[in-house]
C-alpha cells in the first residue's frame, strides 16, 4: 500500500481478536435474528450481530417499508439498538451477517459506511459468500476510504 496521509491515520491493522466461538456464536446469533425479518417486499430475511468491545453481542433485522427507500437494514438495525442499549460510545470488534435465502450477503455500501462511525479497518466482518461459504474480512478492506468523523474537523 503507498504511504499517503490516509493510510497514517488510518492505517490498516490486524483484525479484532476473536475467537472461533465467538466468530460460530455471531454467525448463529444474526441466522435467529434473520427469523424476526420484516421483508414482506423482497422476501430477503437479513440478521446481523455485532460484537462489542466491551463483550456483549447485540442482534438486529432488516425492516421493510412499502416506500422501499424507507427499509432497514439489519446492520443499522443493530447498531441502532446498541446505541439504545448502551450509548453512543459503542465500538465494534465483529459484525456478522446471516440471511434465511441462502444467498451470498455482505453489508451493502451504506452498511459498510454505517458500521464505520463504530467500528475502524480491523473489525471484523462474517458474511456468507457463494454456495453457502463462510467468508470474513475487514471493515478496511469492505471500504478502504470510508468517510470518517476525523474528517469534519481538518
Amino acid at each position: 500500500m503507498p504511504h499517503t496521509a490516509e493510510s497514517e491515520s488510518h492505517p490498516q491493522q490486524a483484525p479484532h481478536q476473536v475467537s472461533d466461538e465467538q466468530r460460530a456464536e455471531l454467525r448463529r446469533l444474526a441466522a435467529l435474528a434473520a427469523e424476526h425479518s420484516y421483508s414482506p417486499y423482497s422476501h430477503f430475511r437479513v440478521g446481523s450481530a455485532l460484537l462489542l468491545e466491551d463483550g456483549s453481542i447485540v442482534t438486529g433485522c432488516n425492516v421493510e417499508n412499502c416506500s422501499y427507500r424507507l427499509t432497514s437494514c439489519a446492520e443499522q438495525a443493530a447498531i441502532a439498538r446498541a446505541v439504545s442499549e448502551k450509548g453512543p460510545g459503542i465500538r465494534l470488534r465483529a459484525v456478522a451477517v446471516a440471511n434465511l435465502n441462502d444467498a451470498a450477503s455482505m453489508p451493502c455500501g451504506a452498511c459498510r459506511q454505517t458500521l464505520t462511525e463504530f467500528g475502524d479497518n480491523s473489525t471484523l466482518v462474517l458474511y456468507p459468500g457463494e454456495n453457502g461459504a463462510l467468508e470474513e474480512t475487514t471493515l478496511g478492506e469492505l471500504l478502504p476510504h470510508a468517510f470518517r468523523m476525523s474528517f469534519l474537523n481538518p
